[in-house]
């Protein structure tokens, strides 16, 4: 599913990772003085897809929690995405979800990748062979997942997901190191990956299906731009009505540093704020809102 696509109706709203290592074989190995994933920020990992990602390392977490809860309806209900520049360069990673921050139940998963040999460093797999493991898909296309899925689990409100944990798979297939899919197979995928950037590179997770679905596809919320992203000075946003929008600029602390209303097409003023992180928070006037993640340079 493209980033841009309408059916996202949400994006997750806070991230915290645990990162892994850069080779989980040998975890003396050093990359730049670090033996563990150390690329991008957890916060790269909220809000719309943008390339922008965190690096997870073997067997690194990321735990994603959401404003609404997301619940099962008819179809996928969410996407997560990778950065995969290619078809076929997949790094793998299991999903879990969750409605009470304490039992997760992980997507039955299935790689039919050989078994046989070590997909190496650069080397690519099929995707055709990858189902419910998240990474499948190109960057700016995210892997979609149906709770229909886990369906007959027990001690989970699929009408109340509140959690999503990203785990990657590692990806090695020496029997002390491996992970299995959901039909015993032995997951296979590029290994080594010691850099900063090993392991799966999470960008974003969209909401497709949520209890409140307050920003549908017939929001005003839903088709706001904003761009340039990044931006250096002034910051365009369009709206698709005249009036009733308010517009916050907060920093990564929450604190706003910006306030005013939308109105049709606002040009916004960013070159007093220091370089950073900030979020765009739309909000109408029934109090349903949805927030961009900006990057000022």
């Amino acid at each position: 599913m493209h980033m841009d696509s309408s059916a996202f109706i949400g994006w997750a709203s806070s991230c915290s990772i645990q990162r892994g290592y850069i080779n989980m074989v040998d975890t003396t190995m050093l990359y730049n003085g670090v033996n563990k994933a150390a690329y991008g920020s957890y916060l790269y990992a909220s809000g719309p897809a943008d390339g922008l990602v965190v690096s997870l390392g073997d067997h690194g977490t990321a735990l994603l929690t959401f404003d609404i809860a997301i619940v099962n309806k008819m179809g996928p209900d969410f996407a997560i995405f990778e950065n995969s520049f290619g078809d076929s360069f997949l790094e793998l990673a299991f999903v879990e979800v969750s409605s009470d921050s304490s039992r997760f139940v992980r997507f039955p998963s299935v790689s039919l990748t050989s078994e046989t040999f070590q997909v190496e460093t650069f080397d690519t797999i099929d995707a055709t062979k990858i189902n419910n493991l998240a990474g499948k898909y190109r960057l700016n296309y995210g892997t979609p997942f149906d709770l229909n899925d886990i369906i007959d689990s027990t001690g989970i409100d699929l009408s109340n997901i509140t959690q999503i944990r990203i785990i990657d798979v590692g990806g090695c297939i020496k029997n002390t190191f491996t992970t299995f899919d959901s039909q015993g197979h032995k997951i296979n995928d590029p290994f080594p990956t010691p850099f900063d950037t090993g392991g799966f590179d999470l960008d974003a997770v969209g909401v497709i299906h949520n209890i409140a679905e307050s920003v549908s596809a017939q929001s005003p919320l839903n088709t706001i731009r904003i761009y340039p992203n990044p931006v250096t000075d002034k910051l365009n946003i369009i709206s698709p009505v005249s009036t009733g929008i308010k517009l916050k600029i907060n920093d990564i602390s929450g604190k706003s540093v910006i306030t005013t209303e939308i109105t049709g097409k606002e040009m916004v003023d960013l070159s007093q704020l220091v370089p950073g992180i900030y979020f765009a928070i739309c909000i109408l006037k029934d109090g349903t809102s949805i927030t961009r993640k900006i990057i000022k340079l």
